[in-house]
């Protein structure tokens, strides 16, 4: 088995306890804020005041998945179609006009990942490690993995790559499952988070998250072709160390940014794996962006924009301060973050005023906000789908 330590000469393997090898984003932003914050008691945040209503959009359907959804399981957007996991195990598929049910099926035991799909194979990693591929609702086979998975996975050119939460990479055969590659992920780092890394084809490269870095790897054999350094671990213990990057990342042709956790986000050329810039900023879920910018918030719920091509800030609003925000999403001439109190914000892409505020349940939002059919659809906990339309 191929090594990135070898390939790119990480520090030699070390044996590590399996109770260090995780870490829960909670606990690790949680712990994050209590530095931030400096104080026993949460803030609380802040009022609004009215919906400043300068968009005009009206809720035009939801949809009840029949169980509660996890967090940090990001929802699949395939044309006009949008696809996702409960905590049961269900893989759910509506119609992102109508909000109706297009098809659905069960893994058979809880999920810890989104579902990752080429329109034809739809693959999901399971709470033992199965990696389970479908299609059209029946299963098609299932492969044992030697490490927790969190980052859906990725089925492109007939194959099913798969990066583990240990950063490690194994490519199989989308019919078969027969393994066609692996390679481990480095051995130094003690700690590793569980939520979704970067894992995404762009040209003839897998584009994935390595510690602070990211990786252009040869699809075909799993060599590593360049390494890009986003963040280096820095502080005194191993939380204020961890520096894995999380998705979603923002792409714009060759230009592909993302942010490193709690530590900073950044810009690489893929093309030439130079990066275009990094700026520090501590934030725990990732990025979007257009051609002009890159937007993100911070984990005290400061949201922020930079510019895509030189990464100076472009504007900063902390109106939106202690309220825990899911990654951006930006939507015509809007950026749409939702909460944790079931509120989608959607904030002027040219200074971040607020545009409008939707509602959904006090359950709170469980995945970032996606677009299909022209239908801006946010999943609550709750296992509720809304999809809200402009007028």
């Amino acid at each position: 088995m191929k090594t990135f330590a070898h390939q790119v000469k990480f520090a030699a393997p070390a044996a590590q306890s399996a109770a260090r090898v995780l870490v829960l984003t909670a606990v690790a932003a949680s712990l994050a804020a209590c530095s931030m914050f400096g104080g026993k008691d949460k803030p609380k945040p802040l009022d609004l005041g009215a919906n400043p209503g300068k968009i005009a959009v009206h809720q035009a359907w939801s949809a009840k998945l029949g169980n509660e959804v996890p967090l940090a399981m990001p929802a699949l957007v395939q044309g006009n179609t949008v696809t996702v996991v409960t905590k049961d195990g269900s893989v759910t598929t509506l119609d992102g006009n109508t909000g109706s049910q297009l098809g659905k099926f069960s893994a058979g035991e809880p999920l810890t990942t989104g579902v990752g799909s080429d329109g034809q194979r739809t693959a999901v990693v399971t709470r033992s490690n199965q990696l389970m591929v479908f299609a059209e609702g029946k299963q098609l086979w299932k492969n044992n993995l030697t490490a927790a998975v969190y980052t859906p996975p990725l089925v492109a050119g007939g194959r099913v790559f798969v990066m583990a939460a240990d950063r490690s990479l194994a490519a199989f055969d989308a019919n078969t499952g027969r393994e066609l590659w692996s390679v481990e992920g480095p051995s130094n780092e003690p700690l590793i988070l569980r939520q979704p890394g970067v894992l995404q084809a762009v040209g003839n490269n897998l584009v994935v998250g390595v510690s602070g870095r990211l990786a252009g790897v040869d699809p075909d054999n799993g060599s590593v072709r360049w390494m890009a350094p986003l963040a280096a671990p820095r502080g005194t213990n191993d939380v204020e160390r961890l520096v894995d990057l999380v998705g979603p990342v923002s792409r714009v042709g060759s230009s592909v940014c993302a942010r490193a956790f709690q530590a900073s986000v950044g810009c690489v050329d893929v093309s030439t794996a130079n990066v275009r810039w990094a700026q520090a900023s501590k934030g725990s879920d990732g990025v979007a962006g257009d051609e002009q910018a890159v937007f993100g918030a911070e984990s005290n719920g400061t949201v922020q924009a930079w510019n895509r091509a030189d990464g100076q800030r472009l504007w900063s609003i902390d109106k939106l301060q202690y309220r825990k925000l899911t990654a951006p999403l930006v939507l015509g001439r809007s950026v749409v973050l939702a909460d944790d109190l079931g509120t989608v914000h959607m904030l002027s892409r040219e200074d971040g005023s607020a545009l409008a505020r939707l509602e959904t349940d006090k359950a709170g939002v469980a995945t970032s906000p996606v677009v299909a059919a022209n239908t801006l659809v946010i999943v609550s906990r709750s296992g509720t789908v809304y999809g809200f339309k402009p007028d």
